[in-house]
């Protein structure tokens, strides 16, 4: 019995140890994946190919894990402008690369000005003697942009190529919401504070469409000025001006049409495309039809960053400012001025805070404002740069630089706050449902959604509004040294584009974020070689990381993870922008939110994450109107 005891004991403690062994290498191999980084290893001479799957942003958004095991599909990549010409750059004096190739088959687009920042990359880089390949099924306004830039634009015989031009149509609910008895309440200040219009109107009123015209001949004008630049040869203003005729004269052939009015050079497969780039670059592991090349991962990997000299501080604030940490990828106010104070007591030799926002919560946006103004009192030299938008909130935060960088194609200004609450007094009525009680004072009880507002409320609630379109003002004259009259004048929720913002004084200069670092370094008495830049905030943990290997890696995007689309679907695609746009309208009437200075004539953010709302809304819309 004794034996049997101790040879018991042995098997279990046999067990134990592999399990704990097991377990060790568990975490080990957990480990291993968490801080996985790209190889410099993988980074072999021929072709830096850039697949771009997805859309490009100023800042990656963090996965949302919930999302992305609810959605259908993995989460739409995101690369940021920053890498993309950092990494264009890099190769350009680098002997390894001796290609770049556009993999534009499944591009979402971007904003004007990151296309900018990145079609000028391609030039430096042609301009080193290297020649630039891109392919795609399709092209539109984006994916032509960066293909003008290159040396061969390639596109499949099934494909099309169509140019749409910018602006944007949206869907106006005063119709539909009298129709169900919903009061929206609005409150604002502003001739052109077209924000709250969606919820009042069926159509646009008079002065938002002028602003809209305005504002979108512009950036079209700058977008035909660039392609222009860059391919002389497109027959831009044929395409445009008589779409259907020039469709037409090719008996419908997208392809051919699009050959014949310069938009693309040649026609070919995938299979051809990788044998012409082979030429320049060796052929790739997979044999005929491919090429040598490296991904933009390790590619950025091997580059490494340049860490001499002072750190300059930059601080992004991408996406909507919203109260609390969101982000990143989404402005949370406590989240910035988190990182703002965090940085507070390090040697940074000066702050440029990036911007690239519509606007959003007022709240949020004066507590980062107040972040960078702790800055700018230790003596620190701060300018801002703005990227595609710096509008109504994305404005206010950056009242506190000495100097205001942005493009010709940036949008601004939307200088005008509101808030919109819906009431449901009508709707009850209608169903014999009311409210009643004994009040005190004019105000017990109120807000009442149900039994509706009473004089005093919605009194006290336009002056709140009116206070603090006064308090945005006075943050804008300070800043810009101009009377409060004179910038009521600019303001009244108008937007500008870059180019007018220049001449009207909101902006001081055209110049990007390195135009914004440079004139920082100068402030602060640092020479060539002598300073870098930090971006705060910006190291993605290790959960992110793993999700991103797991969801979207680079072998999946070459093996053609998205499918491909031709003309018809990329016009479709192009019209998601619109359910989007729809949902976030809902969501903006329907959740609890404080006074808004946000900008609904800048350009929609796309969706990167599937979150289901949209769907939600119809089935809720579907019961009101039953």
């Amino acid at each position: 019995m004794s034996f049997a005891g101790k040879v018991w004991r042995l098997l279990v403690g046999i067990k134990d140890g592999l399990v704990l062994l097991f377990l060790l290498l568990f975490f080990w191999a957990l480990f291993a994946v968490l801080t996985a980084r790209p190889s410099p290893a993988q980074v072999r001479d021929g072709a830096l190919l850039l697949n771009l799957d997805g859309v490009i942003v100023e800042e990656q958004s963090e996965i949302d894990p919930i999302a992305a095991l609810l959605a259908n599909q993995a989460p739409i990549r995101e690369y940021q402008a920053r890498d993309l010409v950092r990494a264009i750059d890099g190769a350009a004096s680098d002997a390894r690369i001796k290609a770049i190739v556009l993999d534009l088959d499944t591009f979402l687009g971007g904003g004007q000005v990151h296309l900018s920042e990145v079609g000028e990359a391609l030039a430096r880089f042609r301009a080193a003697g290297k020649p630039v390949f891109s392919f795609a099924t399709a092209y539109a306004d984006d994916s032509l942009q960066l293909a003008s830039h290159a040396s061969e634009i390639w596109m499949d015989p099934l494909g099309g190529a169509l140019i749409t031009g910018p602006g944007n149509t949206r869907v106006y609910l005063g119709g539909l919401l009298d129709r169900l008895n919903i009061n929206a309440r609005v409150y604002r200040v502003g001739t052109y504070k077209s924000a709250v219009e969606p919820y009042t109107r069926s159509s646009m009123s008079p002065e938002a469409r002028e602003n809209a015209q305005a504002l979108y001949g512009a950036l079209w004008q700058e977008w035909q000025a660039g392609v222009k630049k860059a391919r002389p040869s497109m027959e831009i203003e044929r395409v445009t001006n008589a779409p259907a005729e020039w469709i037409t004269a090719s008996r419908g052939d997208l392809a051919a049409a699009a050959i014949d009015a310069n938009l693309v050079d040649k026609l070919g497969s995938r299979y051809d495309f990788g044998k012409r780039v082979a030429e320049v670059t060796g052929v790739g592991d997979e044999g005929a039809g491919s090429f040598a090349h490296t991904g933009i991962d390790p590619w950025l990997a091997d580059l490494g960053r340049d860490l001499t000299g002072r750190s300059i501080g930059v601080v992004t604030i991408a996406g909507e400012i919203v109260d609390g940490d969101a982000g990143p990828g989404t402005a949370g106010g406590e989240r910035i001025a988190d990182l703002l104070d965090e940085a507070l007591e390090s040697d940074l030799a000066g702050l440029v805070v990036r911007v690239d926002s519509p606007g959003g919560s007022v709240l949020a946006s004066e507590e980062i404002r107040r972040a960078i103004l702790r800055h700018k009192a230790r003596g620190r030299p701060v300018a801002v740069s703005m990227a595609n938008v710096a509008a109504s909130g994305g404005y206010w935060v950056a009242t506190p630089a000495t100097r205001i960088f942005a493009e010709p194609e940036t949008i601004t200004g939307s200088i005008g706050i509101f808030a919109v609450i819906p009431t449901f007094e009508d709707l009850a009525a209608q169903y014999g449902v009311a409210t009643d009680g004994v009040t005190t004072t004019p105000l017990t009880g109120q807000p009442d959604l149900i039994g509706g507002f009473t004089q005093e409320t919605d009194t006290i609630l336009q002056a709140g509004i009116e206070d603090g379109y006064n308090d945005f003002l006075r943050r804008v004259a300070a800043s810009r040294g101009m009377s409060i009259s004179r910038v009521d004048a600019i303001a009244q929720g108008r937007v500008w584009d870059g180019g007018t913002a220049r001449q009207i004084g909101l902006i001081d200069q055209y110049g990007g974020l390195d135009e914004a670092l440079a004139w920082v370094a100068g402030e602060a008495a640092l020479g060539d070689g002598e300073w870098h830049a930090q971006f705060l905030g910006t190291e993605p943990n290790t959960y992110d990381t793993l999700l991103r290997q797991l969801l979207m890696s680079e072998d999946d995007a070459a093996a053609g993870a998205h499918a491909s689309r031709d003309v018809f679907a990329l016009a479709a695609a192009g019209r998601g922008g619109g359910a989007a746009a729809l949902s976030a309208d809902l969501d903006r009437l329907m959740q609890t939110r404080g006074m808004q200075a946000y900008c609904l004539e800048c350009p929609a953010k796309v969706a990167t994450q599937e979150t289901g709302g949209f769907a939600g809304w119809l089935k809720m819309l579907a019961r009101l109107l039953d």
